[in-house]
């Protein structure tokens, strides 16, 4: 085998640091693939294909037609539906997978989490009182507020909700992470949150709302992960470089 061919399912910042990482090294030819739904991508250091591949087949296709040895999975924990296919895809192709997962946010001394499974079951569990609610969870799904309309929304998103939310009482903010502990402090004050509906995502970007959160004494509707695929999952950048060169020896021997 000549040099490896890697395909990165990304838009994660664990993506991007794993191109960037495997760019620097010159001994496997990189393409990193985006969805497309973030307006602005950042740059990124590797060859990028932006958009859907049309569901598990195809994506299936796309890895045969190009010649790839790995399929990395390093979407957003929360992004099921491309993960499904990407576990699909490795299976009937016989391309070797490697999912990278950062590890969930834990709950700690202080936190008042309720965990639970989707968005509209946070929605839900609200309850009729009108309540301040900062739905932190981006753009994708902010629909399910339209369910209890009582209460005063505030939803942040790296690209505008489209289209805009049915209900009376919403703020909307744009902005992008890494947010700091006093700005998001500020932010729940400002608006008087008692209350976030967050995924559980890990990383460290958007942990401050959750360090925010317990500091202030606010509740956390926290929406769990669903259950991982059967892809074998690392949870750094590091360790999928391990996995790399665990695959593929001679390419890590031609990077020293």
């Amino acid at each position: 085998m000549g040099r490896p061919r890697i395909l990165i399912l990304g838009g994660t910042s664990e993506a991007r640091l794993l191109a960037a990482a495997l760019a620097s090294r010159d001994d496997c030819d990189v393409m990193l693939s985006l969805a497309g739904r973030t307006e602005k991508p950042a740059v990124q250091p590797v060859p990028v294909r932006i958009g859907g591949f049309g569901g598990a087949a195809a994506l299936a296709d796309f890895l045969t037609a190009g010649g790839y040895h790995l399929l990395i999975d390093a979407t957003h924990p929360f992004a099921e539906r491309i993960s499904a296919n990407a576990a699909f895809a490795a299976e009937v192709t016989g391309i070797a997978a490697v999912a990278l997962r950062r590890p969930e946010w834990q709950r700690e001394a202080g936190d008042r989490w309720r965990e639970v499974q989707s968005i509209a079951v946070a929605i839900e569990a609200l309850g009729p009182s009108p309540r301040h609610v900062f739905l932190a969870t981006g753009r994708q799904g902010a629909h399910h507020a339209e369910a209890a309309p009582q209460h005063h929304y505030l939803v942040r998103s790296v690209d505008s909700v489209e289209p805009p939310l049915a209900l009376d009482h919403v703020d909307y903010l744009l902005d992008r992470g890494p947010f700091t502990l006093e700005g998001e402090c500020d932010l729940l004050r400002q608006h008087h949150i008692d209350v976030i509906v967050a995924k559980n995502s890990g990383g460290a970007a958007t942990y401050a709302k959750i360090e925010a959160a317990r500091l202030l004494g606010i509740e956390v509707m926290m929406v769990a992960r669903a259950p991982a695929s059967a892809v074998t999952a690392v949870d750094t950048v590091e360790a999928a470089l391990a996995a790399i060169d665990h695959l593929f020896p001679p390419a890590m021997k031609r990077g020293v």
